[in-house]
């Protein structure tokens, strides 16, 4: 099996206009963040360029800039790895979105609105409907749209600024978790919502300040730290 092979269907389309360079790196960030490429996996060029029907070039500039941002490491006479996380960036990760999203449950509370509620309910209804598919890409997905409409109700563009730069490397750590989360995730998700609708900006600040905290002893519960 080549280092790199990538199950079938997973080959991201490259047909998007714009810089080859970056829809290779978009791919490739994408195949990251869902674990189809996993943790410590090696990232062979020319077996990557191959699948994406490109050339070596646009593969090795993407894998340059993942290792800048830390989603691969590049190692002497060994080459490219998908970064394995420490359980201390993690941890610092779940800690900073915690906090982050607690204030933008908080705001969106304040800013509440009725088709804003009604979005939300959507979203929980699609993640549950994906839950009982095991449909995990879907799950996780649904779930980063709902956080994402929550922070877009909070109305709050430097919080909304500083979110987005967690929201990719979230996604990779609640992969694994998503279907240990489950169904409990999706109850949060609701009881969050009738916080939001109330008006209740206290009570929508604690709700998601438990859900996240839940999220953050999920991911040390799987990883075996029980932190």
């Amino acid at each position: 099996m080549l280092s790199t092979e990538l199950p079938k269907g997973a080959v991201p389309k490259l047909e998007r206009p714009g810089p080859l360079r970056e829809r290779v790196y978009e791919a490739l960030l994408e195949l990251i963040i869902t674990r189809v490429l996993t943790p410590g996996q090696h990232l062979v060029e020319t077996e990557l360029a191959g699948q994406l029907g490109v050339s070596r070039q646009p593969v090795r500039e993407a894998l340059q800039r993942l290792n800048t941002e830390g989603w691969v490491d590049l190692r002497p006479a060994q080459g490219a790895f998908v970064h394995e996380p420490t359980e201390q960036e993690a941890d610092q990760l779940l800690a900073v979105r915690g906090l982050l999203e607690a204030e933008a449950a908080r705001l969106a509370a304040a800013n509440t609105t009725p088709e804003a509620s009604e979005r939300l309910r959507t979203l929980c209804d699609e993640g549950e409907r994906a839950l009982r598919a095991d449909d995990i890409d879907t799950v996780v997905a649904t779930n980063a749209a709902f956080h994402t409409q929550v922070m877009e109700l909070a109305a709050n563009s430097v919080l909304a600024e500083l979110s987005a730069q967690v929201d990719r490397r979230m996604r990779w750590f609640y992969t694994p978790i998503a279907r240990t989360r489950g169904a409990h995730s999706w109850d949060e998700h609701r009881e969050l919502i009738a916080a939001i609708e109330a008006g209740d900006e206290q009570r929508a600040q604690q709700a998601m300040r438990a859900h996240t905290e839940q999220t953050r002893a999920a991911y040390h519960a799987h990883s075996g730290t029980g932190r």
